[in-house]
């Protein structure tokens, strides 16, 4: 048996019988890193030592318990990303200031993989503080694109998309404030999972009431997220954000059968977000061509969007806001010693005003009631007509990203299909506008250029009905297997 081969389901089944034990998994993973990372470089901190130790305590525990009384994660190895604590594990944040910080906390993602028995084995590379959706940094470097190794792997949970393609774990914890589990998701053929804020708590943290960066789960399948996801949603006492969906609701969906579910599911397709948002041809062809795949599969698919025209400000400025919250005084403690964008990202934070706040909250209402309005959550028609009692589009289908992923040496695309770009988060709006709906999203394999490079499709759904979105996402990545495509590394 390949235990790098399997499903993170079927890993845990083969764990918990004992086909395999859990020794011989962490073997096998730290062989592929071993094999693989000195190419890719998504690995930059490993703990072999404690690994083995808490999989030998894992086989000795499985010897003398029962299969179904052992945790649903039983044994499973996974690398962290490097901006979430893990205790006694260095946590650098891709930053040198901290390149040698050793955390006592751990955060409650990690918290909560690590009480459904996964062992935990080192971190994923980032960019520094998260900050973009390319992961590169001063501390270790770039990581690359396996399916062509000159190409971004994307970010900020690069390193960790690459782990899963790689078949290095299958596996991967992540966070997205505008786009960095479903950017390097689509750069890589693989999962990423944003879910709607409060189901994975933001603790801790120096604002647990922050809604727009959300903690989740990256896979090679839709399948294996939604095991994720009944390992780590539901509320924490140390959060005041209400949990709209609980773990349990995630277990119940990984037992339904798949089937042909998708009759009578509204999808609305879009390329341009309405806005007019420059996408690269081939990846709104993907987009287009795989929109057939869910007609085929019984959705009705229309062209339609909601009406997004306040969420790059709703986006921007609360984007700002967090990160002069969380790096003010780093930035401020360590001159010259922060990168250029973080920078600009603080200083724009700090120069909010009052009457900046204000605007931004009408903003955020009024996206809000538009959101209710294009899902039908609000009882209003999604056409723009009267009433429909609750009725509405199910999804949104549209790109994950602008562009196919770029050469490494860039700090950031400056063009997109012909257009400049003005900040280094402006090419990313295809995730930004969603990020300000608050709404849930996935970005699953939507298959590959002519070049070989994948492409992503973002699913996104109504804010609170993650199960109903990740019930439509499976049925397309069941139907379509993208990425069962492995790379040549």
């Amino acid at each position: 048996m390949d235990p790098l081969s399997l499903s993170a389901r079927d890993l845990a089944a083969a764990l918990r019988h004992r086909r395999i034990s859990a020794r011989e998994v962490l073997e096998a993973h730290f062989a592929r890193i071993d094999a693989v990372n000195p190419t890719v470089n998504a690995v930059v901190t490993q703990v072999r030592e404690q690994a083995h130790a808490q999989a030998l305590a894992a086989d000795e525990h499985a010897a003398v318990t029962a299969p179904e009384d052992l945790p649903p994660m039983h044994g499973i190895p996974m690398t962290h990303k490097d901006t979430h604590a893990t205790a006694g594990i260095r946590t650098t944040s891709g930053s040198p200031i901290f390149a040698d910080l050793v955390p006592r906390d751990t955060d409650v993602v990690i918290e909560r993989f690590q009480r459904a028995g996964v062992i935990s084995t080192g971190k994923n590379n980032v960019p520094e503080f998260a900050a973009g959706s390319h992961t590169y940094n001063e501390v270790f470097g770039t990581t690359l694109n396996p399916y062509d190794l000159s190409r971004s792997a994307g970010g900020s949970s690069g390193g960790a998309a690459v782990t899963l393609a790689t078949r290095i774990q299958p596996l991967a914890d992540g966070s997205d404030m505008g786009g960095s589990l479903r950017n390097p998701a689509a750069f890589n053929n693989v999962v990423g999972f944003r879910a709607s804020p409060g189901v994975v708590p933001n603790v801790p943290g120096r604002d647990p009431r922050a809604w727009l960066g959300q903690k989740g789960a990256m896979a090679r399948s839709v399948e294996d997220v939604i095991l994720a996801m009944s390992v780590i949603a539901g509320p924490d006492s140390r959060s005041p954000v209400w949990c709209p969906t609980l773990a349990g609701a995630f277990s119940s969906l990984l037992a339904e059968e798949v089937g042909r579910p998708l009759a009578g599911v509204r999808v609305a397709v879009t390329t341009d977000f309405g806005l007019d948002v420059p996408v690269e041809g081939e990846v709104a062809g993907v987009v287009l061509r795989e929109a057939e795949v869910l007609a085929e599969l019984g959705a009705s698919v229309v062209p339609a969007c909601p009406r997004l025209r306040d969420a790059d400000r709703v986006f921007e400025a609360t984007r700002a806001f967090d990160m002069a919250l969380s790096l003010r005084e780093v930035v401020a403690g360590h001159p010259g010693q922060v990168k250029d964008e973080v920078i600009w990202n603080v200083e724009r934070g700090v120069a909010l005003t009052a009457e900046d706040l204000m605007e931004v909250a009408v903003a955020r209402g009024r996206l809000d009631q538009e959101i209710g309005r294009f899902f039908g959550t609000d009882g209003a028609d999604p056409s723009g007509g009267g009433a429909k009692g609750g009725t509405g589009y199910d999804v949104l289908l549209a790109p994950t990203t602008q562009l196919v992923p770029f050469p490494a040496e860039w700090t950031w695309p400056q063009e997109v299909a012909g257009e400049r770009m003005g900040t280094y988060v402006e090419w990313m709006r295809s995730a930004t506008l969603i990020s300000a709906t608050g709404c849930p999203a996935i970005s699953v394999p939507g298959g590959f250029t002519a070049a070989g490079l994948p492409v992503g499709l973002q699913f996104v759904g109504a804010p609170g009905r993650d199960v109903d979105l990740l019930r439509v996402a499976r049925a397309y990545d069941e139907a379509t297997r993208h990425a069962e495509r492995a790379p040549a590394v």
